[in-house]
């Protein structure tokens, strides 16, 4: 009962009243102009600063819809086109094995301490091998 009575008490102080609804009766937002102590220099140059900024932001909305995103589809699409290109052009070559190994390929000082040790650490078996000395 003690608890309900001091809520009930502190409400008007808290601020948890319900507090009336506010409504814009226009449609659109006013430019806003400035009387009286309010008419001065610095509220000017904010209100410069205000027009500004939307205006900046609607051309770097406008940058990136209509040039950005178009451009990182058109490279994409010629990254997919290229990549196709090249697994094509690699289908054609003799197989790996029979492909000889130069003296700078696949330089081996000492194992690796991963796996067969012969691998390196990004090895892909699609593209690379390595001859072992025979």
């Amino acid at each position: 009962m003690l608890s309900q009575r001091v809520l009930l008490r502190s409400t008007p102080r808290l601020g948890l009243t319900r507090a009336p609804i506010r409504r814009r009766m226009y449609s659109s937002e006013v430019e806003q102009k400035f009387t009286g102590g309010a008419n001065n220099e610095f509220n000017k140059e904010r209100a410069r600063i205000r027009e500004h900024a939307a205006e900046s932001g609607d051309f770097w909305r406008k940058l990136t819809l209509y040039v950005a995103v178009p451009a990182l589809i058109i490279a994409a699409v010629n990254g997919k086109l290229r990549w196709d290109a090249h697994w094509e052009h690699q289908a054609h070559l003799p197989p790996r094995e029979d492909r000889p190994e130069y003296a700078y390929q696949n330089i081996r000082t000492k194992n690796f301490w991963w796996g067969d040790g012969d691998k390196t650490l990004f090895w892909n078996d699609k593209v690379n091998y390595h001859k072992k000395d025979e």
